[in-house]
């Protein structure tokens, strides 16, 4: 089977990939849930001796007062025997160091890059991965020493802020407790103890480690706590036996000291019959079989979060676009599958698949209606006025049997009043028009990536609209105009012809026609200038969607991607200028993409294989 701790490795790594960008929302709970041990004890009690133990190296700082500033998550690979051991560090991702010494400084300058040359302390951890095939699959959080008095140069509250920190890796109930306590000093004192039970009191999640055996008092000895009769846990406690700082300035190696430490525990009489449970080697083996052992019973949890993240990086990936291509050609071809999509999705606010469309109907079936209901022909064809332009197209020879020229400039006068409507359709479907480019804009995801883009498909549209509604306008007025300058013959031919209505013409001009007559006369244009607004109603509408909204599904961008075709690469380039935030944002979660799939179908293979 796949060792489950590297799996949980990969997706840890995955959680920290982005540090600097920010947590998409799931992703904190997702750390949250992979089981991990957190290594707790007080300055000085041997906590960095029991950690070099365990991976066989000396790689941590040293020195008097808080040394471990910074959380420092450390994950233990074994590879292949007699392959070279190296480590890397996250935040150096393509630098091996080979000399565990400069490991070491690295750690140090890190703390320091981060909490300055004071001796305050940060909760930022630093992400190191030690590959050896010495060690056991192991992830282990190594925590800044639980102290009790501020030291010199170091605020007030230091001790409660290391507490805290402390607190809050170890309070998490996916948190394995590793609490390191010397023997040399009573097991009531020890904090590690201390806060240890106050998170776990029932012991469950806790794995004691008793040092500095060997440095006990003569006389006494560690028997009843290493067989859980002074303090019990729900697992047996572990002895071990550091290096002594004479051992470590004469450089004494891992292998002699860990050699050492079994002679120890097998030639002590009082833990002989515990020896073969003592000692660094059987502590790391334990631990790395416990904690995948704990691991196998997170398995479905962490499968539903690990999809659930997925689905979450997947859906910003989306949000935030595909990548730029790099050539001219390239970059061409994603403008126009852009403009597309967008041409795409304009249409279908016409068609119907999307709201907006319906409004243009609207116009002509509401607005353009009440428009020509509200035209006033009164004041043409008002008494005073019929008698007015009939008279002055009679001129110095009045008419014989119709005033067929009155009846040309009072039907002039009242059809050119229709013009007015036949405007204000033509405007009203343009800014429907300009409203469903504006929201098919931002409705097409991938013009939000490029606001250059934007501007200019958003403006070559408008441009477009302007130019369709010039020619709107000029086809629908002149439907208006026709009506004007050529009269329906057939109309007039079957009113009933009058005669004597013609008068007397030795009268005065003004005495001429009646009133009766004149009211014939308005009667007459009135019927004729309707029956061109019912015609004109049908028409204007027909000229208008040929004009613009026809136009506008057929050859909306077609100039715009003419003067594409002619710009140079670095214009292009201008046009699809992103945020440099969104690519670095997309790459990282690009990454961060791949480890978790990564991660999801190995860990499926295990689900499947258990």
């Amino acid at each position: 089977m796949e060792n489950l701790i590297s799996l949980v490795n990969k997706i840890q790594r995955a959680c920290t990939a982005l540090g600097d960008h920010g947590e998409a929302s799931a992703l904190p709970t997702l750390w949250d849930s992979l089981p991990s041990i957190a290594v707790v004890g007080g300055q000085s009690s041997g906590k960095s001796s029991v950690l070099e133990s365990i991976v066989g190296k000396d790689f941590l700082p040293r020195g008097s007062g808080i040394v471990t500033r910074r959380p420092l998550v450390l994950q233990l690979h074994k590879i292949e025997e007699g392959s070279r051991e190296y480590a890397e560090f996250l935040h150096l991702p393509r630098k091996r160091f080979t000399d565990f010494s400069a490991v070491r400084k690295e750690i140090s300058d890190e703390t320091d890059r981060e909490t300055g040359r004071s001796k305050q302390i940060s909760s930022v951890p630093i992400h190191l991965s030690i590959y050896s095939p010495n060690v056991v699959n192991l992830t282990l959080v190594d925590l800044p020493g639980l102290t009790k008095v501020a030291v010199e140069g170091q605020p007030d509250s230091i001790v409660n802020d290391i507490e805290n920190m402390v607190r809050s890796y170890i309070e998490k109930p996916n948190s394995i407790i590793l609490a390191i306590s010397p023997a040399n000093q009573d097991l009531a004192t020890s904090d590690a103890i201390k806060i240890s039970r106050e998170v776990d009191p029932t012991g469950e999640r806790t794995l004691g480690v008793l040092t500095k055996i060997d440095l006990m008092d003569k006389g006494t000895d560690a028997v009843e706590i290493l067989e859980g009769k002074s303090y019990r846990l729900k697992f047996p406690w572990v002895g071990v036996v550091n290096r002594s700082q004479a051992d470590i300035n004469k450089n004494v190696d891992m292998i002699a000291a860990r050699r050492r430490e079994r002679e120890y525990f097998a030639n002590t009489p009082e833990y002989k019959h515990l020896a073969h449970r003592m000692g660094s080697e059987h502590l790391a083996k334990m631990l790395s079989k416990h904690l995948e052992t704990v691991i196998k019973t997170k398995i479905p949890g962490i499968q539903s979060l690990i999809n659930k993240t997925i689905h979450e990086l997947e859906s910003e990936l989306s949000r935030l676009g595909k990548p730029i291509a790099t050539d001219a050609g390239g970059k061409l071809y994603a403008i126009m599958e852009i403009c597309r999509l967008f041409d795409g999705t304009y249409k279908e606010h016409l068609d119907g698949v999307r709201p907006g469309g319906d409004k243009i109907y609207n116009v002509f079936d509401n607005q353009l209606p009440a428009a020509l209901k509200r035209l006033q022909f009164d004041k043409q064809l008002s008494m005073e006025n019929i008698r007015k332009l009939i008279t002055e197209a009679d001129g110095y020879q009045p008419h014989l049997i119709a005033p067929e020229q009155g009846y040309r400039r009072l039907i002039e006068s009242s059809v050119i009043s229709i013009r007015g409507p036949a405007e204000a359709a033509v405007d009203a479907v343009h800014g429907l028009l300009k409203d469903l480019v504006h929201k098919a804009v931002n409705e097409t995801l991938e013009l939000r990536q490029y606001p250059g883009l934007r501007a200019e498909v958003t403006n070559a549209a408008c441009e477009s609209l302007e130019r369709m509604r010039e020619e709107s306008k000029k086809a629908t007025l002149q439907l208006v105009d026709m009506e004007c300058s050529y009269l329906t013959v057939d109309f007039f031919r079957k009113l009933p012809q009058d005669v004597d209505k013609g008068g007397n013409p030795s009268h005065s001009l003004f005495d001429r026609y009646n009133d009766s007559y004149l009211r014939r006369i308005g009667s007459t244009v009135l019927a004729y200038v309707n029956m061109v607004c019912a015609s004109l109603r049908n028409s204007i509408p027909k000229s208008v969607v040929y004009c613009q909204v026809r136009e506008a599904k057929r050859s909306l961008l077609d100039r715009f991607f003419t003067d594409l075709g002619k710009l140079e690469a670095k214009q292009l380039s201008s046009l699809l200028n992103e945020d440099p935030a969104v690519m670095e944002r997309r790459t990282a979660l690009a990454k961060r993409l791949e480890l978790y799939r990564s991660a999801q179908a190995e860990m499926d293979s295990v689900a499947w294989s258990k």
